[in-house]
């Protein structure tokens, strides 16, 4: 089963997520250029980080903008192989569009690549 969660509209998301006391501020308009979610996508978004399963969209974005710096374009959450994975799509100051692949429960970045 796939869950994604993709960034085109962030308040429902970052609402959920700031009840479970995971989000201490909402991100900034200009750093997230769309965010969505169904709402069976945020149930089990916050189901994933009461049970420990993912970190919190914010340091997500810190870690990935720290691997490739730029602004947030757009952000997946789903379940890939059975483990949930974030998916980051970065548009850097050259005008590029990176893709980075992480571990949603420890951040780890398995993939960086050209979108």
């Amino acid at each position: 089963m796939k869950h994604a969660l993709s960034l085109r509209r962030i308040a429902p998301f970052a609402a959920v997520l700031a009840v479970a006391g995971a989000v201490p501020v909402l991100m900034a308009p200009a750093t997230v250029a769309h965010a969505s979610v169904d709402d069976d996508d945020h149930i089990a978004a916050r189901e994933a980080l009461r049970r420990g399963e993912i970190l919190p969209l914010t340091r997500i974005l810190d870690i990935a903008l720290r691997a490739v710096p730029g602004d947030v374009i757009d952000v997946e959450l789903d379940r890939h192989r059975g483990q949930w994975r974030y998916e980051v799509k970065v548009l850097t100051s050259t005008g590029r569009v990176r893709e980075i692949k992480m571990d949603a429960r420890t951040g780890v970045v398995q993939e960086i690549e050209d979108d």
